[in-house]
C-alpha cells in the first residue's frame, strides 16, 4: 500500500493540473505514517482533502459499502437541522422529516467536526452523504431515534426529457451531458415542439456533467438570433501534458470513440486524441480545437423567445460550463442556486491499480484562477438567487417562479 500511496503523491505533485498552485498544501509524510493503523482508502481520501478540489475522486472498487451502498436517503442542511430531501430504500423515513442530531451530536457540532470534509461556504451547498455513513443513528425533531442501515444503491438512470407544460411553455430536463446520442435523439424527437413554443424552462438542477461538446447542438436554440461569441478572450484552458497524463487520456478517448455515433461528438474526440498525442510530454499547453469549433460565434434561432434555466449545487463540471454559456445569451435567465463550481481544474484522467483502486484527477486548469476569478467553492451564480429552504420539499419553488416569470413576461435579465 505504501508504494501506491507514494504513486498517488507523485501524481498529485506532477500530473494534477493544480500542482503548481497548491505546492506545500498537502502533508504526504503525515498521512504516510497513518497507513499502518487505518483503512488505506480512508487515509488517501483524507490526504486528498488537502488539495481542496471536489473534482478529485479516489475509489476502492473492492469495498462494497462505497461502491454499492448508501443510507437509502439524502439530506440537506437548513440552519441547525438536516432535512430529508429524497427517500430511496430507507422506507422508515419520509421526505420533509428533519434530523436534529446524528450519532448523538448536534448538526452544528458535526458541521464543525467535519469542516474539512464539507468544505463549503453555505449550508445549502454541503454534501452530508459521506458524513451519514460515519454514524449509526440519528434523532429527529420529534424525538424519534432512527437506527441507520446501509442499502444497495439504486442504479443511476439518466434523464433527457421534454414535456409540454402549457400551450406556450415546455420543460426540458437533463441530468447529465454524458450521452451525445441521447441528447441528439431528444432534440430530434421533439423538434416540432421545441421550435413552436415561445418559452423553454430547462431543469439542470441535478446534472452530473459529461462533455461540453455534447450539448453544442442545443446552443442555437439558447442564443439570440443576432448570435453570441462564446469565446472569452481573457480565458485560456491549459492542459498539463505530462507523459503519464497523455497515456491515461489517450487510453480513455480510445474507449469513448468506440461507442459514439454522433458525428459532431466523434469529431471532437478525434481532435482531443490528436492534441494529447501532439503535445505529449510538453507540460502546460493550450489545445487547438479550431477544426471542431472553427467559429466560436453561435447564431441563434427565433424560437424559443425566452428561456429560464433552473440550476443548483448538484449541477457541475460540464453543467458548470453549460450555465456559463447560458448566461451569455440575452434570452436566457438563470434562476436557483449557484452550481457546484468544479471547472477551475477539469478534464479528469484516471489511474487504475490492479489492487482495485482508482484515482480520478483533473489535467486542465483555467487561467481565470490567476486573476482571482475562479469558481471553486463559489460555483456559477444564477441571475436570480432563490435560497433553498424546507418549503422546496412541499412545492417546486423554482419551477413556480419560472412559470410566474414567463407568464408575467419577466424574463429579460
Amino acid at each position: 500500500m505504501e508504494a501506491i500511496f507514494k504513486e498517488i503523491v507523485h501524481i498529485m505533485h506532477h500530473d494534477y493540473a493544480g500542482w503548481k498552485d497548491k505546492q506545500e498544501w498537502d502533508r504526504p509524510d503525515y498521512f504516510l505514517g497513518k497507513l499502518k493503523d487505518a483503512n488505506f482508502a480512508d487515509v488517501v481520501k483524507e490526504y486528498l482533502l488537502d488539495f481542496r478540489d471536489k473534482h478529485i475522486y479516489f475509489t476502492d472498487l473492492k469495498t462494497e459499502r462505497e461502491v454499492a451502498q448508501d443510507r437509502g436517503f439524502k439530506v440537506r442542511r437548513y440552519e441547525d437541522k438536516l432535512y430529508v430531501t429524497e427517500v430511496g430504500s430507507e422506507t422508515r423515513l419520509v421526505k420533509g422529516m428533519a434530523f436534529v442530531k446524528i450519532g448523538g451530536h448536534s448538526i452544528l457540532e458535526l458541521r464543525e467536526r467535519h469542516e474539512r470534509l464539507l468544505n463549503e461556504n453555505h449550508a445549502e451547498r454541503e454534501n452530508w452523504t459521506p458524513i451519514l455513513a460515519l454514524y449509526e443513528y440519528g434523532e429527529t425533531d420529534d424525538g424519534q431515534e432512527v437506527q441507520f442501515s446501509f442499502y444497495q444503491k439504486a442504479d443511476y438512470q439518466p434523464v433527457y426529457s421534454v414535456r409540454k407544460l402549457n400551450e406556450e411553455t415546455l420543460l426540458m430536463t437533463m441530468t447529465d451531458f454524458a450521452d451525445p446520442d441521447a441528447i441528439i435523439r431528444m432534440i430530434n424527437d421533439h423538434k416540432d415542439l421545441l421550435e413552436s413554443v415561445e418559452n423553454w424552462i430547462i431543469d439542470v438542477r441535478v446534472n452530473y456533467g459529461g462533455g461540453d461538446a455534447n450539448y453544442f447542438n442545443l446552443l442555437p436554440y439558447l442564443m439570440p438570433e443576432e448570435g453570441v461569441d462564446l469565446a472569452d478572450q481573457d480565458e485560456r484552458m491549459l492542459f498539463n501534458c505530462t507523459e503519464a497524463n497523455s497515456q491515461r487520456q489517450l487510453a480513455g478517448v480510445k474507449e469513448q470513440m468506440k461507442g459514439v455515433q454522433d458525428e459532431q461528438a466523434f469529431v471532437f474526440l478525434r481532435a482531443w486524441k490528436r492534441e494529447w498525442e501532439r503535445n505529449r510530454g510538453k507540460g502546460f499547453v493550450e489545445f487547438d480545437f479550431s477544426e471542431f469549433v472553427p467559429d466560436t460565434f453561435v447564431k441563434g434561432k427565433a424560437a424559443p423567445k425566452t428561456i429560464i434555466v433552473m440550476t443548483d449545487v448538484y449541477c457541475g463540471s460540464a453543467g458548470d460550463s453549460f450555465i456559463e454559456n447560458c448566461k451569455r445569451s440575452s434570452k436566457v435567465t438563470v434562476i436557483g442556486r449557484a452550481t457546484a463550481g468544479l471547472n477551475d481544474y477539469a478534464n479528469l484522467a484516471i489511474q487504475r491499480w490492479d489492487e482495485g483502486y482508482e484515482l480520478w484527477y483533473p489535467t486542465s486548469r483555467l487561467s481565470r484562477i490567476d486573476s482571482g476569478r475562479g469558481m471553486t467553492g463559489l460555483g456559477v451564480e444564477p441571475h436570480i438567487y432563490i435560497p433553498w429552504s424546507p418549503w422546496h420539499l412541499d412545492v417546486d419553488v423554482d419551477l413556480a417562479e419560472a412559470l410566474r416569470m414567463v407568464d408575467s413576461n419577466l424574463t429579460t435579465y
